[in-house]
C-alpha cells in the first residue's frame, strides 16, 4: 500500500460530552520519524476523545441512546479497528447483545477451564508429544513455546485470569 493512501485513512475519534466525531492524522503522518500519538482533544469541549478505529462510523448527534452504546462498547475495550480489510470484527449493537456476547465469551473461557481440570498431564516427552498432536489447540492457547510440557494449573491459572477479566467488563455494562 503507498504512503498516501496510509495517510488518507484516519482514525476517527469520539466525544462523548459533545456527541461528536472527528478525524485525525497521526503525529508520525505529519512529521517525518517515528513519534506517533493516538491522543487527540475535542475541539469543542477540550476533553481526551477516545480513538474507536479506522471503521467507526459515528451515531447521529441526537441519538443518545446509541451513544450511550457506544460509550458502555468503549468502556469494556471494544472498538473499531482494524487495517480495513476485514473490518473490526463482531460488534455487539445493543447491551443486550453485548451481555450476551461476554456471557458466550465466558461460557468458552470455563469450557477450556474445564479442558485443564480434567487433562492428564504428560511425565516425559513421548506423552507430551502425544498430548501436543491431541491438544495443540488448547495448549498452543496458553503457551507459544512448541512441544513445552504446560502444567494443568497453568493452563487453569490463564483461563480463570480470562474469566475474571469478562467478568468485571460485564459489571462495567450493567
Amino acid at each position: 500500500m503507498c504512503r498516501y493512501a496510509v495517510i488518507s485513512y484516519k482514525p476517527h475519534y469520539a466525544c462523548f460530552n459533545c456527541q461528536k466525531t472527528f478525524k485525525r492524522r497521526l503525529k508520525k503522518d505529519i512529521k517525518e520519524g517515528k513519534e506517533f500519538t493516538y491522543e487527540a482533544k475535542c475541539p469543542e469541549c477540550g476533553q481526551l476523545m477516545a480513538n474507536m478505529g479506522f471503521d467507526f462510523e459515528s451515531p447521529k448527534k441526537d441519538d443518545a441512546r446509541k451513544w450511550e452504546h457506544i460509550k458502555s462498547l468503549y468502556s469494556v475495550g471494544i472498538t473499531f479497528h482494524s487495517c480495513g480489510c476485514s473490518g473490526p470484527g463482531y460488534i455487539p449493537n445493543s447491551k443486550e447483545k453485548l451481555q450476551e456476547y461476554f456471557q458466550d465469551l465466558k461460557g468458552k473461557y470455563l469450557k477450556n477451564m474445564d479442558f485443564w481440570r480434567t487433562r492428564t498431564e504428560p511425565t516425559n516427552n513421548r506423552e507430551r508429544d502425544r498430548d501436543w498432536d491431541k491438544n495443540w489447540v488448547e495448549l498452543g492457547s496458553v503457551t507459544r513455546k512448541h512441544r513445552e510440557i504446560i502444567k494443568n494449573q497453568e493452563g487453569i491459572d490463564f483461563w480463570l485470569e480470562r474469566v475474571k477479566e469478562i467478568e468485571s467488563k460485564i459489571n462495567l455494562i450493567k
